[in-house]
């Protein structure tokens, strides 16, 4: 009873210790207090090191098989959980699942799926297959586990699986899965396939508007996004307004974001949080207006967090404010000193202003404080394998055909007026270099590959559809407004921020991002 009272006031660790205790003392536990140590245990995911959290997992582990609990499905589910929570290697939750396969249910087979639907998408996608396969029948929230994977895709062709079996096991009314669905084709770059699903909805709640809304905004679809905005049948909320300020900072419509922002306290009785002076400090400063954002995270009520100096910090380096750069990386290295962002975005604002010195020193500070930058990377679906690439395909067994192609097509764009942005090369180098530099970058390699395979891409090869991890660098978004021109196709860059689709040389954000 104390055990579960500590649980439920948020003080895992002090009911872990009670627990503790209670073994060493020689008393007794049963299925329900090891499934309340296991919440306990993820409430301390934040307190401890990852390596104290999973030594006293393992220990768990240990206790439930010590005690013939480990055939208990719920404690299974609970022990899967807990490894997955506490960031422990996703290898180990698979065997446990392995190793106790035939004792589990619906339930522990959802479990896993949801814990490879984040870190494995493409696992958590062939363990739904599996279900199907032994003859499980997966409910409502097995599906939106499911579709939740699928956002992870390159393209929508998972998702349309799923929606074909959703329709198959009479859930296409279930307005939990139809907003799942809604969320997953958008993410995979087929907003037509989320309109279609919301248009068809009976019933909408306040979850399936701001779907939609977000939907348009990572499509850089603003103008819909406010239209949608005045269509809404319930009434808005705080994710509503992060959703529309977030699609007018995508397209410039500074006057309109300043009016919903104002709109919020004025009108919906809703205080803005941190997340949405964020989507201000990113609209202001996109739109060059650095003084503005400046003032308004002095007018913070709360201390900014680093998001707000993220944004901050990417528009000063997209115009050139090198001062507040400075500002804004240091204050964002203090709240997330191991992230590699602050770092890199400086060095690239003196890079930009010919100042390789400072950079070079940005980039000594970084090594000295074994901060990683992380790698740009880039996904392209070919057939049924997705191919990864990194700058210069570098492990890539067609790595030597992929150059070879990429110099061609870089000199069939030049001759079209295409021009490097040397200014975006981080080394004071002669030309050459810098445009070497360019030309590796993971999603020009993932763009020649698709076109080497043509016939195999989907869609009837009209559409190429590449992921990147990181945002598309300006050299890289000129390259692909071209490229879709030379190969009369259209070409849909899905970056860390926002959906890019390049058709007839021009891109859908209107070179505004």
């Amino acid at each position: 009873m104390w055990h579960t009272g500590f649980q439920l006031r948020g003080l895992g660790d002090k009911a872990i210790r009670l627990f503790t205790h209670m073994y060493s003392s020689g008393i007794g536990f049963d299925r329900a207090t090891l499934l309340s140590v296991f919440s306990s245990l993820n409430q301390c995911s934040a307190v401890h090191d990852i390596n104290v959290n999973l030594r006293k997992c393992f220990q768990l582990h240990c206790l439930t098989v010590k005690s013939g609990l480990i055939t208990e499905v719920e404690v299974i589910t609970a022990l899967i959980k807990s490894y997955a929570n506490l960031g422990g290697p996703i290898s180990d939750c698979y065997r446990i699942f392995h190793d106790t396969s035939s004792q589990l249910d619906i339930v522990s087979w959802t479990a896993l799926i949801s814990v490879f639907a984040e870190r494995d998408p493409e696992q958590a996608f062939l363990l739904f297959c599996q279900l199907h396969r032994q003859n499980y029948f997966p409910d409502w929230y097995t599906f939106s586990i499911a579709l939740k994977a699928c956002a992870y895709f390159v393209s929508e062709k998972h998702a349309m699986a799923i929606h074909s079996q959703i329709i198959k096991k009479g859930f296409q009314e279930d307005t939990v899965l139809c907003n799942a669905l809604i969320h997953a084709y958008s993410r995979c770059g087929s907003l037509a396939l989320s309109e279609q699903v919301f248009d068809e909805m009976g019933y909408r709640d306040l979850v399936s508007w701001n779907s939609m809304l977000k939907s348009y905004a990572i499509h850089g679809k603003a103008r819909d996004a406010l239209e949608l905005f005045q269509q809404m049948e319930v009434c808005p909320d705080s994710a509503t307004f992060v959703a529309l300020l977030s699609a007018c900072s995508h397209v410039g419509l500074v006057d309109e974001g300043v009016t919903l922002f104002n709109s919020m306290s004025d009108d919906h009785c809703i205080a803005p949080q941190l997340d949405h002076y964020s989507c201000m400090i990113d609209l202001y400063g996109r739109a060059g207006k650095i003084v503005e954002a400046e003032e308004l995270i002095r007018k913070i009520p709360m201390k900014p967090d680093s998001v707000i100096w993220s944004s901050l910090l990417g528009s000063c380096r997209k115009h050139g404010e090198t001062r507040l750069a400075k500002l804004a990386a240091d204050k964002f290295k203090e709240l997330e000193p191991n992230n590699s962002m602050g770092y890199v975005q400086m060095s690239n604002v003196y890079s930009s202003a010919g100042s390789f010195t400072e950079a070079s020193l940005i980039r000594k500070e970084m090594s000295n404080y074994k901060v990683r930058k992380e790698p740009g990377l880039s996904w392209v679906e070919i057939g049924k394998q997705v191919h990864e690439f990194g700058s210069g395909a570098q492990y890539h067994p067609h790595k030597g055909a992929i150059l070879r192609q990429l110099e061609i097509l870089f000199g069939k764009l030049k001759e079209m007026g295409y021009v490097p942005e040397l200014s975006l090369a981080l080394y004071d180098t002669e030309v050459e270099h810098k445009e070497d530099q360019l030309l590796h970058h993971s999603e020009k390699m993932a763009l020649v590959f698709a076109i080497m395979n043509e016939g195999s891409l989907p869609c009837g090869g009209n559409v190429i559809k590449i992921m990147k991890n990181i945002r598309i660098c300006v050299d890289c978004h000129n390259f692909m407004k071209l490229a879709s021109s030379l190969f009369q196709k259209e070409i849909v860059v899905r970056d860390s921020n926002r959906f890019h689709h390049f058709k007839y040389a021009t891109c859908s954000c209107n070179d505004y991002w």
